[in-house]
């Protein structure tokens, strides 16, 4: 990776300039930030894995819908996470920032969009986040109503309003809950398993991995975040403590796994990725510790990162799978 792919960077307001229908669309689709959209989608496809084990049933229409309505709420998180972190300054200050990763779309600071239009597409993702929360409530009845109004409120409130947990450093434990327990037992739930004490031990490696996400993400921003008042973890704890519990979140995660395993609800050799990717997992620990100052190893290590979550993730689904056909 060289050095020109981590350097501070921005999106290129003449590859979005224009009125057309396609470039409005391009705007609105980069300005979600899709690279992470991997994050909200793969809990589906693993909560909808164990739902299929769980119940030996399976709706493709029922998982579309799923899938649509998670991937919408992420979209505004990150669109309305623009917005809120404009309004308290701290994207326009970060200098230390890798892009694509960190730091914001920065549609707001190059001016392909305003923070009002910003606003306004994240209220537009939540619209049609809702349309197909309706259609699943009509499928599923009225507790869908109560996965979508805690996974919308968390991802506004995440960045917005008085509370704004990613300030109080409460946006890893905001991060597992939207994008770990909730999707993957309401996918879970809505292919027909029933929410139960090994359904919800299930969601925590997913938890886990997403929030690591969030955490090596941070890190970077530290700089910035902390002058602006946003003191997430890193910024509280401070590089070798954000490091250490980097690592023990993916521990977590596996020695879930392990647990897992051992009750009999996955196969026993489930826990050899997750303990495998640990590996992984302490390069990119090594990463957090260098900070900012090595910004191609930083990179990497939130590479890494992402590739921990992707691999867990599809492994998770795979071994419930397992579980269901043999």
């Amino acid at each position: 990776m060289s050095q020109q792919s981590v350097r501070p960077l921005n999106p290129v307001p003449e590859e979005f300039a224009g009125d057309s229908f396609k470039q409005n669309i391009k705007r609105a689709f980069h300005a979600t930030r899709p690279k992470f959209f991997p994050a909200s989608a793969l809990p589906v496809i693993v909560g909808s894995a164990w739902g299929a084990y769980a119940s030996g049933q399976f709706s493709i229409y029922i998982f579309v819908l799923a899938m649509v309505a998670t991937v919408c709420v992420h979209a505004a998180s990150n669109v309305l996470n623009d917005v809120g972190d404009e309004s308290i300054g701290t994207d326009a200050r970060n200098e230390l920032r890798i892009y694509p990763y960190t730091g914001g779309s920065r549609f707001i600071q190059s001016g392909i969009l305003s923070p009002r239009r910003m606003a306004r597409l994240g209220i537009t993702l939540i619209a049609l986040a809702s349309l197909a929360g309706l259609a699943l409530f009509v499928e599923r009845g009225p507790t869908v109503i109560t996965f979508g109004l805690i996974g919308i409120g968390l991802g506004v409130i995440y960045s917005l309003g008085p509370v704004k947990l990613s300030s109080l450093g409460l946006g890893e434990t905001a991060v597992a809950i939207a994008f770990g327990v909730l999707p993957v037992t309401g996918a879970a739930w809505l292919q027909g398993a029933t929410i139960d004490a090994a359904l919800i031990l299930y969601s925590i490696p997913v938890s886990a991995w997403v929030a690591a996400i969030l955490l090596i993400n941070e890190v970077p921003d530290a700089e910035a975040d902390g002058a602006c008042g946003k003191n997430t973890l890193p910024v509280r704890l401070g590089l070798n403590s954000t490091a250490n519990l980097y690592f023990a979140i993916h521990v977590a995660a596996a020695a879930t796994v392990a647990l897992l395993a051992v009750q009999g609800h996955l196969p026993l050799l489930a826990p050899l990725v997750p303990i495998g990717l640990l590996v992984l997992a302490w390069k990119a620990s090594t990463g957090i510790r260098g900070g900012i100052e090595n910004r191609e190893t930083m990179a990497q290590s939130i590479e890494a990162t992402l590739g921990i979550h992707t691999i867990g993730c599809l492994w998770l689904a795979g071994c419930a799978l397992f579980a269901l056909w043999f």
